[in-house]
């Protein structure tokens, strides 16, 4: 029986997933995101032209493959025309190539005007939310007042989305909110988006789709977006994301059984990075981790924020990994550690048995135990066809990662664009 295998982060987001998927998906028929929404950029580097996708899967650059935004995505649709129109200017025609789940809900106009509200409110406790409405439309759903996308199909279209209008503007109005001016322009052109999305592309039944592929033997990967650090259920409550980011949310975003699960990819830096507030044991204040977000471009794909950076955290990809069954991994950007006298991972933490204690435990400080490597210079002009042509120093680096995590690393990053990927064999 043809499994789909997963790919998803394993630290706070912004791991490298885009170029990952794009790399992969020569051996997949289909590419589908099972959760998120387009508060998650996935960049892709394409003879030197960055390309930044928020919600379309990151396949669509292959020919040959089908892409499916699945159930458990929200999305917004003057944003997703935004992006597909992009896309078509490069030449992409993605009629009959992207597929939309009929089930998949809808980012309304009050979303993101209740995703300010809330932010506003919570004064010097923000959680540093993108403000794009992901988590008042997930609220919507499982509140079970939300819209979806073949909702809008519907001869109630109109009245549903008005409802749900008005119950935004109370609850607006009940937090004191100042509406915007040109509200209504923008609820014009938001069911200006939906009703064109429609026109060019037919609610689908994902779940049957993916199915049937796997029945008739095709190969689909499950692409996740954020990290598993920001897992509703796992993460640092309440510094997470809005949906579940662990390969367990491949099933229900996609409509997938949990025994057509195959190999799951866990995704990582060479180092760590995060955005916006919430726990983070290595992260550096120093010169160090300046250096790093100079030499990472650390900033936020979808809203430019400066990335926080820091050491890699072994305990926390320990427990990342343990959580969606991780069987493969690829380490991103080991290219930005080039250069660096001294590089550290975090081994343990001060006073916590790392086999009892999950991570994170926002109860306890976190006092990270780091162990020293040497730095390595990777040569820009020098392309490494085999793992054993890598510098030395690097070697022993991915080295004890396998040894600690006890995992295969498959794939080596080292540089943006598609083709600086080394395949371990």
């Amino acid at each position: 029986m043809m499994e789909a295998d997963v790919l998803l982060g394993l630290q706070w987001g912004d791991e490298g997933k885009g170029k990952a998927v794009d790399v992969l998906a020569p051996s997949y028929h289909w590419i589908a995101r099972f959760q998120g929404g387009p508060n998650a950029g996935h960049t892709l580097w394409m003879d030197g032209q960055k390309i930044v996708l928020h919600t379309i899967p990151s396949g669509i650059f292959r020919e040959d493959c089908m892409n499916l935004i699945g159930n458990g995505v929200v999305i917004h649709p003057p944003s997703l025309l935004q992006e597909i129109k992009a896309l078509r200017q490069h030449g992409l025609h993605l009629e009959g190539k992207l597929m939309i789940s009929a089930k998949t809900h809808l980012i309304l106009p009050g979303h993101r005007l209740l995703d300010q509200a809330f932010e506003s409110a919570k004064g010097d406790h923000k959680i540093g939310s993108t403000l794009r409405g992901i988590g008042p439309a997930y609220t919507d759903k499982y509140a079970r007042h939300g819209l979806r996308y073949c909702d809008l199909a519907g001869p109630q279209g109109n009245a549903l989305l008005e409802t749900a209008h008005e119950e935004h503007l109370r609850q607006l109005k009940a937090l004191d909110f100042e509406l915007p001016k040109d509200l209504p322009e923008q609820v014009q052109a938001w069911m200006d988006a939906v009703y064109e999305l429609l026109r060019d592309f037919a609610p689908a039944d994902g779940s049957w789709l993916l199915n049937q592929a796997l029945d008739q033997g095709q190969r689909v990967l499950a692409e996740g977006a954020q990290g598993s650090l920001l897992d509703v259920e796992f993460g640092a409550y309440p510094f997470v994301t809005s949906s579940h980011t662990t390969s367990a949310s491949a099933c229900t975003g996609l409509g997938i059984a949990p025994n057509r699960l195959g190999t799951v990819y866990g995704l990582f830096k060479a180092y760590c990075t995060r955005v916006g507030s919430g726990p983070f044991p290595t992260e550096l204040h120093d010169q160090t981790g300046e250096a790093l977000r100079r030499a990472g471009h650390e900033f936020g794909a979808t809203t430019g924020r400066p990335r926080r950076c820091g050491w890699l955290d072994l305990p926390a990809l320990a427990y990342a990994i343990r959580l969606s069954g991780v069987s493969q991994l690829i380490i991103t950007k080991a290219d930005v550690l080039s250069g660096f006298e001294e590089i550290k991972i975090a081994t343990h933490y001060q006073g916590l048995d790392n086999h009892q204690s999950p991570y994170p435990n926002d109860s306890i400080e976190c006092i990270p135990e780091y162990k020293t490597f040497q730095g390595w210079n990777l040569e820009a002009s020098q392309s490494y066809g085999s793992r054993q042509q890598l510098p030395t120093q690097l070697q022993t680096y991915l080295s004890y990662l396998e040894d600690q995590l006890n995992l295969p690393i498959r794939w080596i990053s080292l540089g943006p664009e598609r083709n600086q990927i080394l395949e371990c064999k």
